[in-house]
């Protein structure tokens, strides 16, 4: 219940601060030169049945607004789930992970290849800023040892940086990147930067994920499909999106649906929370 309370507020925020439809009933978030894509994002609104307001958006301003509300929302929901997930967890916007326990070797790389040009043209950039990083804070000694003392001194678990008498830095739990629209190949970044996310660490793989309001299941397939550099898409409305194309009658974008959901591509955003407590 809770989360479904705190789904249909965030559709709520959506509503009001960034999709609009405008005077030919096209929603903000649709693809004006696709009937489908037209039809699509028609049907997540009547579903949805908030009403939108006349706003006029560049598609940076939509994404940026996309990013804070999403983030609101996951915020709250996985505050909700802290007895799955334990631990203590910050969300932050455009963070380096450098920051993070397991890429702060590449501060060091990235120092080396700044007074380096030909390194540096070779190599490329090593540290990128994710939309939103969620970093798990390391544990104190005193809390574990709450229920009885399962650790002290320095002899034992001196490495491990789920304790802070090892490291103050935090590890870095999730990578998440928003696309408000998927319209170009830009788009793609997000799986380029799971790669070097991958590639990169000394340590765990932290999640990589994308959220997308996108409504034309081939565009979504595009970056959901394959494995490796992403664990999958989630929407901001799946169950809304499935129930507006088993109303176009059209077998080809059931299909792609179907393909994404039953192969573990995508989810709706009420997932995403539960997903980042494993």
């Amino acid at each position: 219940m809770v989360i479904e309370i705190l789904r249909k507020k965030y559709h709520k925020n959506i509503f009001e601060q960034l999709l609009s439809v405008d005077e030919f009933g096209t929603p903000s978030n649709a693809d004006k030169s696709s009937k489908i894509s037209i039809a699509l994002a028609r049907g997540i609104v009547e579903q949805i049945s908030l009403n939108t307001n006349d706003i006029k958006r560049s598609g940076q301003t939509s994404g940026k607004s996309f990013e804070n509300l999403t983030t609101l929302f996951l915020e709250k929901a996985f505050k909700e789930l802290r007895h799955l997930h334990g631990g203590d967890f910050d969300f932050f916007i455009g963070r380096s992970i450098d920051s993070f326990e397991q890429y702060e070797h590449l501060a060091l790389l990235e120092k080396t290849l700044q007074t380096n040009r030909e390194l540096r043209a070779t190599l490329g950039d090593y540290i990128i800023k994710p939309d939103i990083v969620v970093g798990r804070k390391p544990v104190s000694d005193s809390e574990i040892n709450k229920n009885k003392t399962i650790i002290s001194g320095n002899q034992n678990a001196t490495l491990t940086p789920l304790r802070k008498a090892n490291t103050e830095k935090l590890t870095l739990h999730a990578s998440i990147s928003y696309k408000w629209t998927i319209r170009s190949d830009r788009s793609q970044n997000a799986r380029t930067e799971g790669l070097n996310l991958i590639r990169n660490r000394k340590g765990q793989t932290p999640h990589i994920v994308i959220v997308t309001a996108e409504p034309y299941p081939q565009r979504i397939a595009s970056i959901a499909l394959g494995t490796g550099d992403i664990d999958r898409v989630y929407h901001f409305a799946l169950r809304e999106l499935i129930k507006a194309s088993e109303k176009l009658n059209n077998e080809a974008i059931t299909d792609i649906i179907g393909t994404l959901v039953s192969g573990k591509r995508l989810r709706d955003i009420s997932d995403l929370p539960f997903d980042l407590a494993i």
